[in-house]
C-alpha cells in the first residue's frame, strides 16, 4: 500500500513538473492567452440589462479616506435596457468596467453634488462609453453648477479627444458624440416634495434635497420602474427628506459613516502631532449619517432592504465591519447589509423579490 501511495506522489510531481516545463514554452503560453482573452472579448452579458427588473450595482462603496479595494462614491441602475449612474467617483469606471457591460449603452449621469469624491471619474465614464460607440452625446444631470463641473471635464479631456479622433479617425469615432450635455436641476429645498427629472421608457427618476451643509444644494435619487423602485441618498445627515422620498420603496441605498471609527482616528491623529487630521476628522462628524441613523430612516420609510454604501472610513477587514456596523442589528426593523463594490441588487418585475448577489 505504501509503495502504491509513493508512486501516486511521485505520479502527481512529475506532472505537476511537465505543467510547469509546458507554461514556459511561447506556444504553449500564446494558445492559452489567446484563449482566455477570445472569451473575454466575446463574453459581454447582457443580463444586467434585460427587460424583466429593476437593478442596481454598487461601483463605488468607498469614501474619501483610502482603500485597497473599495472605488470612491458610484452606483450603476440598470433599466429600460440602459443603465445609468448615480456619482462617478475615483475608480468607479474600472469596477463598473470589470463587469463586462456594453459602456455604449449608458443612459446618463446623476450628481449628488459636487465633492471630489462623486464626480473624479466623470472623464472616463465619458471617454469610454464614447469610444466603445455611444449614440449620442453623455447627458449629465445635477444640482446647480453641473454646467460648471461638465465644462471643466470637457477642457481638461480636450487634448486627449483630438488625440483619439486624430489617431482612430472621426468616422469610428465621432467628434459630435463626444460631447456632454449638462442638464440642471433647479435648486430644491429639504422641506420640498420630490421632482421627477427624467421619464424613458417607463423609467422614472425624481429628485429631492438632502442636508450635507454647506454644500448646497445636495441631491438624492428614486429610480421607479415596473413597479419596483430604489432611493440612493448620496451624502446627507440623518434627515426626514430620506424617509419620505423612501416611502414604501423596495430598497434604500443609504451613505454611512461611523463617527466612533472616525473619532478614534481623530484621537491617534492628535496624538501623534498630525492637528489637520484631527480638524478634518472633527468637521466631518455633522454631516454624514452614522449607520444606526440610516437604519432609523429605513424603517421610518418602511423599506424592505437597508444597504449602506459610501462607508466611511471604508472598514478594512470582517474585524472592522462588525465596529463600523455596531447596532446596526438591534435599530433595523428589516434586511440590512454593508455593501460592496460588485454587490448587485435586482427587483423582478410583478414580485416582490429582491435578489442580492455579489458579481465575480
Amino acid at each position: 500500500m505504501r509503495r502504491w501511495i509513493l508512486g501516486g506522489v511521485v505520479l502527481v510531481a512529475l506532472a505537476a513538473a511537465a505543467v510547469e516545463v509546458a507554461l514556459r514554452v511561447p506556444s504553449v503560453q500564446d494558445a492559452l492567452t489567446r484563449r482566455v482573452i477570445g472569451h473575454m472579448v466575446a463574453s459581454q452579458p447582457d443580463e444586467l440589462f434585460a427587460d424583466d427588473a429593476l437593478r442596481a450595482v454598487l461601483c463605488g462603496t468607498g469614501s474619501p479616506l483610502p482603500h485597497p479595494t473599495r472605488a470612491k462614491a458610484c452606483v450603476a441602475v440598470f433599466a429600460a435596457g440602459r443603465y445609468w449612474v448615480v456619482d462617478t467617483g475615483p475608480g468607479s469606471w474600472n469596477r463598473l468596467a470589470l463587469t463586462r457591460i456594453d459602456p455604449a449603452r449608458i443612459g446618463g449621469v446623476f450628481f449628488t453634488h459636487y465633492h471630489s469624491d462623486h464626480i473624479g471619474d466623470l472623464g472616463e465614464f465619458n471617454l469610454n462609453s464614447w469610444v466603445a460607440g455611444r449614440p449620442g452625446p453623455l447627458r449629465v444631470f445635477g444640482p446647480p453648477g453641473v454646467e460648471r463641473v461638465v465644462a471643466g471635464f470637457t477642457e481638461a479631456y480636450a487634448l486627449d479627444t483630438g488625440y483619439r479622433i486624430a489617431h482612430h479617425g472621426a468616422v469610428l469615432i465621432p467628434a459630435d458624440k463626444e460631447r456632454m450635455e449638462a442638464v440642471p436641476i433647479a435648486q430644491l429645498a429639504e422641506a420640498d416634495e420630490r421632482t421627477v427629472v427624467l421619464r424613458e421608457d417607463g423609467l422614472e427618476v425624481s429628485a429631492f434635497a438632502v442636508h450635507h451643509d454647506p454644500v448646497k444644494p445636495a441631491y438624492g435619487y428614486r429610480f421607479d420602474y415596473k413597479g419596483r423602485s430604489l432611493v440612493i441618498t448620496g451624502d446627507t445627515a440623518k434627515t426626514d427628506a430620506v424617509a419620505r422620498a423612501a416611502k414604501n420603496a423596495d430598497v434604500l441605498f443609504h451613505e454611512a459613516q461611523s463617527n466612533h471609527l472616525i473619532g478614534l482616528i481623530g484621537q491617534a491623529a492628535g496624538a501623534a502631532g498630525r492637528p489637520r487630521v484631527a480638524k478634518i476628522m472633527s468637521d466631518i462628524l455633522t454631516y454624514h449619517t452614522t449607520p444606526v441613523e440610516a437604519a432609523e430612516v429605513a424603517n421610518a420609510a418602511g423599506v424592505r432592504l437597508l444597504v449602506l454604501y459610501h462607508l466611511n472610513p471604508p472598514p478594512p477587514n470582517r474585524f472592522v465591519e462588525a465596529i463600523f456596523a455596531r447596532g446596526v442589528a438591534e435599530a433595523r426593523h428589516g434586511d440590512w447589509k454593508l455593501g460592496n463594490d460588485g454587490t448587485l441588487v435586482e427587483l423582478p418585475a410583478g414580485s416582490d423579490e429582491i435578489v442580492v448577489r455579489e458579481l465575480e
